[in-house]
């Protein structure tokens, strides 16, 4: 399962790429305002990506943040392993703990060898899904989606 603030980064994200145009930086205020997300607790998170280089920010009166590549250029698996790291893709469901540290003397889990198939397309699903792909399809569920 995602992190709260997985979960934030990836709506902010998602926004940013579908709003913010060329050499123009959204401010935290109307992201947060927009999100309906805490400032503080948004900020936190925002400036995270900035270390993470997923996102670029500027200070003063026109500041703001906005993506550091293109849309098309960053996937819900870069978003995901820079907040979350890789255990969303790695952990066994039931022990909690990577499949690769799995001894393998011992039996896997009672449900690795299905769950195994579905965390692989589950990865692939993160890895091939990109802003501007979601960006593109949002606008479908502009009613159901509350960015």
């Amino acid at each position: 399962m995602l992190s709260n603030t997985c979960k934030y980064a990836l709506r902010a994200l998602i926004y940013l790429g579908k709003f913010s145009e060329k050499d123009t930086r959204i401010g935290i205020k109307k992201i947060s305002e927009d999100l309906q997300l805490s400032s503080p607790f948004l900020g936190k998170i925002l400036q995270n990506l900035v270390k993470q280089k997923l996102l670029v920010s500027t200070k003063g009166p026109n500041g703001g943040f906005a993506l550091a590549k293109k849309a098309e250029e960053i996937t819900l698996w870069d978003i995901v392993t820079k907040v979350d790291g890789e255990e969303f893709f790695t952990n066994c469901l039931i022990t909690l703990e990577p499949c690769k540290t799995h001894d393998p003397s011992k039996p896997l889990c009672p449900v690795h060898s299905q769950y195994d198939k579905l965390r692989k397309d589950i990865c692939n699903f993160y890895k091939d899904t990109t802003l501007e792909v979601i960006s593109k399809d949002i606008d479908k569920y502009e009613e159901f989606v509350k960015l």
